[in-house]
């Protein structure tokens, strides 16, 4: 613009030159002059030109620079671009195989669990089955029955004893109590807070069904009641029994999760957070395991 405003100032400035030279002199001395002046205008011009032309050619030169960088900016934006979707599939592949990897890890724990049942659960049977080998190769000594009091059966005391009880003191029958109504009455004692009758339906379920599914969950009844009773080691040791011996059991996750709180609770913090850590990579996607993480994060730990 500046430019511009100047070349229009020397064409003005030329052309009343011109006029001057066209229009009638008084002296012709000034002839020189003029010419002079009219060289000067010339170079003027020319330079305004050049001016003008260079200014032409930086302009384009600075044009061309900014599309060039408006090009490389685009270009720039659709790599960038580009690269957040390979980075945001990538992610979504590594969840997934997070995801995956998290799913196989839960099932191999459960596998090692249930192994570890069937073994504890065979241990057992085979310590019965040698107890009753033993009994058989070693059977209790005969006791020694006194002497008849008379010769004559007849009139000896005590000399007849009734069949039936005869029959029961030589061979006692442990009567096992129902499984299901046993262990069904624990719980409406449980949640009657009649805990010492409680225990004792449980500790039936124990002592007559150990291999079953449900002596686990007695265990862990037990363990509760013990909890509210405040014996936090008995409580401990009872969810033991279950994560132990019934690592399977529906509620070995319950188990953990309470023994873990409860080891807190006695001051034994590195133990505790250590079973609530065991809980999240055994039981993950439980709500125990939620339970654990927000313990974990309440004590400033992960």
């Amino acid at each position: 613009m500046h430019s511009k405003s100047l070349r229009n100032r020397f064409l003005t400035v030329a052309a009343i030159i011109l006029l001057l030279t066209v229009a009638p002199s008084p002296a012709r001395a000034a002839s020189k002059e003029i010419i002079e002046l009219q060289t000067q205008v010339q170079q003027l011009l020319d330079s305004v030109q050049r001016i003008q032309s260079t200014l032409d050619a930086r302009f384009g030169v600075l044009q061309h620079l900014a599309e060039q960088t408006a090009d490389n900016a685009n270009q720039m934006t659709a790599i960038v671009n580009a690269l957040q979707q390979k980075i945001a599939a990538q992610s979504d592949t590594t969840n997934g195989k997070l995801d995956t990897a998290s799913g196989q890890v839960q099932s191999l724990n459960d596998s090692v669990d249930e192994l570890k049942s069937r073994i504890n659960k065979l241990d057992k049977s085979l310590q019965d089955l040698q107890t009753q080998l033993q009994n058989i190769q070693n059977p209790p000594a005969p006791q020694p029955t006194a002497a008849p009091a008379s010769a004559n059966p007849s009139t000896a005391p005590n000399a007849t004893v009734p069949e039936g009880a005869a029959a029961a003191a030589a061979s006692p029958i442990d009567q096992k109590p129902p499984l299901a109504e046993t262990f069904q009455a624990g719980v409406r004692d449980f949640n009657a807070a009649k805990y010492e009758l409680a225990n004792g339906e449980f500790q039936d379920v124990i002592h007559y069904y150990s291999l079953d599914d449900l002596a686990g969950t007695a265990h862990f009844y037990q363990g509760e009641i013990a909890a509210r009773q405040n014996k936090l080691s008995d409580a401990v040791k009872a969810y033991n029994a279950v994560l132990d011996g019934f690592p399977g059991n529906t509620k070995a996750p319950a188990a953990q999760l309470h023994k873990g709180l409860a080891l807190l609770q006695m001051s034994r913090k590195e133990a505790g957070i250590h079973e609530l850590r065991l809980l999240i990579q055994r039981h993950p996607a439980t709500p125990e395991a939620a339970q654990a993480r927000a313990r974990l994060a309440k004590l400033g730990t992960h």
